[in-house]
């Protein structure tokens, strides 16, 4: 008997026990790879948005040194690695497609500051612009305001320096790599409602 390759049904709804079990094994296999196709993703940032002294690249791994030199753990430093990540296909709501590639793996803490960088970074331009630089004030009784102020003016709207030492990317892929082999939606990690410390020396 040959081993089924693809499914039998052409609606979801037709599917069969095997039909699932052999979708399963294949996302399983797919799922392995995915801190491959993060770093894949990063990389491109290379080649991204234009002005800047550094390229969106060097941004993001200057931002995650930042985190590394201030004593942050593994899931800012990987998050912080990883916030522009959404800049090349949604470069309106990056920081929410960030969030959604980190959210199963981090604590629910780093994927929130995450989600809302973009507009607690606004109030470093948004006056220039005809904007609202205190956007960001809805926010101000949440349990992770001041992480996300802390976030943003500690490691990203301070990252545009050509001059700072920045590390290659390879520097940071172990991190990655232990990040995304987590069992993801893990309550012990995603620890919802809790804080650590975004700086710890």
């Amino acid at each position: 008997m040959n081993e089924m390759t693809t499914v039998a049904f052409t609606q979801m709804k037709d599917g069969s026990r095997e039909d699932y079990a052999l979708l399963g094994r294949y996302e399983a296999a797919y799922a392995a790879g995915t801190a491959d196709r993060i770093l894949d993703q990063l990389r491109a940032l290379g080649g991204g948005l234009s002005g800047y002294k550094v390229s969106r690249l060097e941004h993001s791994i200057q931002s995650a040194a930042r985190a590394e030199a201030d004593g942050a753990d593994i899931d800012w430093i990987v998050a912080t690695l990883l916030h522009d990540i959404g800049d090349e296909l949604a470069p309106h709501n990056h920081d929410s497609i960030a969030a959604a590639v980190i959210r199963p793996f981090v604590r629910d803490q780093v994927s929130w500051v995450i989600q809302h960088h973009g507009i607690f970074q606004t109030v470093y331009y948004a006056h220039h612009l005809g904007g609202d630089p205190e956007a960001r004030r809805k926010y101000a009784d949440h349990l992770y305001y001041q992480d996300t102020v802390d976030f943003c003016e500690r490691w990203d709207q301070a990252s545009f320096d050509p001059d700072y030492p920045t590390p290659s990317l390879e520097h940071f892929e172990p991190m990655v790599r232990q990040v995304f082999t987590r069992s993801p939606w893990d309550a012990a990690v995603l620890r919802q409602g809790e804080r650590e410390p975004l700086v710890v020396r």
